[in-house]
């Protein structure tokens, strides 16, 4: 193994990583922002297609490493921040 296999190596690594945060980050975004909108539905036909065309636009861009990163950081993202409830205070007004 040479030294630029070494470097390509970790380019696809870091790649990995870095849009598996990012997916995390645009999941959490979309859903807040989602949310937020309330009965803007247009507003949020527009969050959700954003969403997709920028994984459409990743899938035809980015590498192997990047668009797996970015699909699992995404999903994971929205599983969770999707299924997790609002949390309701029991306290007396």
């Amino acid at each position: 193994m040479s030294f630029m296999d070494f470097v390509a190596l970790a380019g696809y690594a870091l790649r990995l990583l870095g849009l598996l945060v990012f997916g995390v980050a645009i999941a959490w975004f979309t859903l807040t922002a989602y949310r937020q909108a309330g009965e803007r539905w247009q507003l949020q036909i527009a969050i959700y297609l954003g969403l997709l065309f920028f994984a459409a636009l990743l899938a035809r861009l980015a590498s192997a490493a990047g668009l797996g990163g970015f699909a699992l950081g995404a999903g994971a993202g929205l599983l969770y921040w999707g299924l997790r409830k609002e949390e309701v205070s029991d306290e007396d007004d």
